[in-house]
């Protein structure tokens, strides 16, 4: 190797991107997850009691109609009331897909 190629390595050694660290990656990923996980919860949270004070303040117009109502849909509503569970809980969003995606944009800045 001639005198300007070792200048050439050693001026570019220095531009050489960091080893990866899996510890650091590993704390990263943790530290996104805490966060997903308050945000996700902090918005169900919230939309609850949104839904709870809205049907505290609608229940003196619904309950007579429900009480009307009940003895005909009550087979209905368990089914609906089932179908719109399942949907909930097995229609998700994709946790995984969206973790990485929010990792890979960290990892990269």
């Amino acid at each position: 190797m001639n005198p300007a190629d070792e200048r050439l390595k050693a001026l570019f050694a220095t531009d050489e991107p960091p080893a990866r660290d899996p510890a650091f990656s590993a704390e990263v990923m943790a530290q996104l997850a805490r966060r997903r996980c308050l945000q996700d919860l902090a918005f169900l949270g919230s939309m609850s009691l949104v839904g709870a004070i809205s049907l505290w303040a609608a229940w003196p117009v619904l309950q007579p109609a429900l009480t009307a109502l009940s003895g005909q849909l009550a087979p209905a509503a368990v089914a609906a009331a089932l179908a719109l569970s399942a949907l909930a809980i097995l229609g998700g969003r994709n946790h995984e897909q969206d973790f990485m995606e929010e990792f890979a944009s960290v990892e990269r800045s």
